[in-house]
């Protein structure tokens, strides 16, 4: 049988404070029956696959990569708007 877990076993199950999966119930993958709103272990599975992070992953991709010099700036292609006109007295 499918277990059904309520927000605090499923905020225990996957390490977080249960504010947490109430802040995020949106993008989390969920049931509801009624107005109760529960996890199934698949649904558990999927959150964290989701939301995984290794330590240091990130600081390890970060620093292989050389700083390629053809990068531009995200917003280069924006320009100054012209300056306003000041008001006549």
């Amino acid at each position: 049988m499918t277990r059904r877990l309520q927000y605090p076993d499923a905020a225990r199950e996957l390490g977080v404070e249960e504010s947490w999966l109430r802040r995020h119930i949106k993008r989390l993958p969920h049931s509801k029956l009624g107005r109760v709103v529960y996890f199934t272990d698949e649904d558990l599975a999927r959150i964290d696959a989701q939301f995984h992070h290794e330590p240091g992953a990130e600081a390890k991709a970060s620093s292989t990569s050389a700083p390629s010099a053809t990068k531009t700036h995200p917003m280069g292609h924006l320009v100054p708007l012209p300056a306003r006109r000041t008001a006549r007295a």
